[in-house]
Parts: C-alpha cells; structure tokens; sequence
C-alpha cells in the first residue's frame, strides 16, 4: 500500500504477515486444497486474537481499532490476506460482525463472531442476473413476531462453516436483512467448486425459514444505505486483497527475471521485458493508488466513495489479470506448473475478479454515477 502507516498499524501489519507466513505458508496451502474448511485447526480463532475480526464492531460491543479508522486498518490486513494467498473468510465475517455492532442486534452471536469462536457470513447474491449489484428477490416478510424468508443466495463464502448468515431480502419495497442460524429448518446448504485452493462458496436456500423478528438487523423494510455500504466495503477489501495479489507475483517475477539467464544475459536485461516490466509497473502503482484513495473515502463516508470503489474495483480487476497473465509468461513453462507459486496468486486475483461484480459491472456503476451527477446539476 502506498500511504503511511502508523507505528501500531504497521506492527499490526507484520504480526499479521509474520502470523500468515508462519501458519499458511505455500506448501501448507497446497494441502490444503481438498481441505473442507481450507485452512488449519484454531487458525480463525488464533486470527481473532490478532483483532482481524473486531476492527468494525464498536468499543462498547468488544471490538475496537488500531488506528481510530477502521475500514482502513481491515484494508492493511486485507493487503496481507492477498499477498500470502491467505484462507478465512476475512471480508464477510467483518461485514456482518460490523452490521450487528451498527444496529445494536444479535449480541450474543456477535460476541463470538468477534471472537473467531463461530463464523458467520453475508448472503447478499443470487444467481443470475440483477439489475444492480445490490439488487435482490430473496423475499423477507413479517408473520406475526416472526420473519419468514424464501429464496435463494450464491455464491456464499464459508456457508457450510458458518453458525450464522445474515441474509438481505426484499420486503415490499424495501430491503432487509436478517441473521438466521444456519441449524434453522428449511436451510439448505449445498458447496460450490471455485477456482481459489483455499476459499469456499456454497449456494444456501431458504425454503420458509422463520426466525424470530428480534433477528432482524436493523429496520424491516430500512437497510438500504447499511446494505450500500456494506457491499463498498466487501467490494473494497476485494479490490485491496487483488492488489497484494498482483505485488508478491510482480516481486517474484522481477527476481526471477534476474535469476534466469538466457543465451548468458539476465531477462532481466532484454529491452523487450524491460518495456512490459514497465506496463505492469505502472498498472500496479495505479492499482495501489486506487485502492489508498477508495478506502479513505469510504472510510469518511464521502459522497464519491461508491465511484472510487468502482473504479478500484474495475481496474484491479481488469489490470491485474493482465499482470498475472504477462508474470506467468514470463516465467515459461515453469509457470503454469502446480509446483510453481505463481498460480496460488492468479487463482486469488481471478476469484476477487469476479466477487462483488466484474470489471464491466463496476464500470456500469461508474457510468450510472455519473449520469446521476449530470441530471442533478
């Protein structure tokens, strides 16, 4: 990341790092890949402890910051998550760790969410298409002192892991969210293949699933903005895990470019790699830079915070799949080699492409945005 951080934030950043390197480091990763969980014993909860989990939830719930910024500081962790590769469901358990503290609700599950105890997940998508990426038909409606839900979400991180989901549905004209134990009747979780050796999605269904309306987070019918905001940040730390991605495959590939000789030169010396060296250089200063700018303004609440994402997001994801592809060429035939730790990167870039809308959606965002602006003024 390019801004500076401060001395907490920068322990906190090598604990981190130290922690990932120490508990999941490539090899580990590689064995992990028919893992059900995908990542080793009291690895969560050993994070927990690290504060990874607690840095949205409000001091008076548990929780607390390094830096007076929270958003910001889950970015720093987030950076690390991608630069190592690294399993656990790290955006999704802050969003509804932070959505619980928001609305005062669920204390007793958010206590152990925060903790690294139980894990808990967002269910925001569903399959096909929407007309926006906040958009949802999952229906949510009041029955007595009960709320009842019906419908279907995909991809869902962790699912099949988790004791909790919060889950976003319509109700009337409005949206809602509620957090359902995954124990509950009528929920059925079926896991997904994905590209990422570590990570996992399922598809969870509600077939008439009640719960009682003391489990609605928020207001029913009134969580809009806290939805909006919460799929910034979930599109952010993406963007940001993406980033630390495409850093340790360029720093691993101009090392290599040293190292390897050919015809008795370095690669590094052929002024044809010398000018892709310096297209990836520049896609990932400006991906740092994107990345910086976005998580400050969501941190602040700013009005261009949701163009600043996108834009994060669309660059990111397009940019950073022409640096890993370009990385893996350069690399040879050793490249696309499991052995090799190239694809560990690639497969996090190309899941975190897709996450939280494409490149192409955010763009559609940006455009919509901006047509917003010009009508208002």
């Amino acid at each position: 990341m390019l801004w500076e951080l401060t001395s907490d934030q920068e322990f906190f950043r090598q604990t981190t790092a130290k922690f990932l390197a120490d508990q999941v480091p490539v090899d580990v990763l590689r064995r992990l890949r028919d893992d059900a969980v995908g990542y080793p014993e009291r690895y969560w909860e050993r994070g927990a402890e690290l504060g990874w989990t607690s840095l949205l939830v409000d001091e008076s719930h548990g929780g607390g910051t390094i830096s007076g910024e929270g958003i910001i500081d889950l970015t720093v962790i987030a950076y690390e998550f991608g630069s190592h590769a690294a399993p656990g469901p790290l955006a999704t358990t802050n969003i509804v760790a932070g959505a619980l503290s928001t609305a005062g609700s669920c204390t007793d599950a958010l206590d152990s969410i925060a903790a690294g105890t139980e894990l808990a997940s967002w269910c925001l998508e569903e399959p096909g298409t929407r007309a926006s990426l906040t958009d949802v038909s999952l229906d949510i409606r009041a029955d007595g002192s009960d709320v009842v839900l019906s419908g279907v979400k995909q991809p869902v991180e962790s699912g099949d892991q988790t004791s909790h989901l919060l889950v976003t549905g319509r109700t009337g004209s409005g949206v809602t969210q509620v957090l359902v134990p995954t124990n509950s009747p009528g929920v059925t979780i079926t896991p997904l293949q994905n590209v990422d050796l570590t990570r996992r999605f399922s598809t969870v269904r509600f077939d008439d699933v009640r719960v009682p309306q003391d489990r609605v987070v928020g207001e029913i019918g009134g969580a809009a903005e806290q939805i909006e905001r919460q799929f910034l940040i979930s599109a952010l730390l993406a963007a940001v895990e993406s980033v630390g991605a495409m850093q340790t495959v360029f720093d691993l590939t101009v090392q290599w470019a040293f190292d390897r000789y050919s015809f008795g030169r370095p690669l590094a010396s052929y002024q044809a790699l010398k000018h892709r060296f310096a297209d990836m250089m520049t896609w990932l200063q400006v991906s740092h830079a994107l990345s910086d700018t976005a998580a400050a303004a969501v941190q602040a609440g700013r009005n261009d915070a949701a163009e600043l994402v996108s834009a994060a997001k669309a660059y990111t994801g397009h940019y950073g799949s022409e640096l890993m592809h370009d990385c893996v060429q350069m690399h040879g035939g050793i490249g696309v080699t499991f052995e090799h730790d190239i694809h560990l990167y690639l497969r996090r870039q190309t899941l975190n492409r897709s996450l939280h809308g494409t490149p192409a959606q955010h763009r559609q965002r940006i455009v919509e945005a901006m047509e917003r602006e010009k009508n208002a003024a």
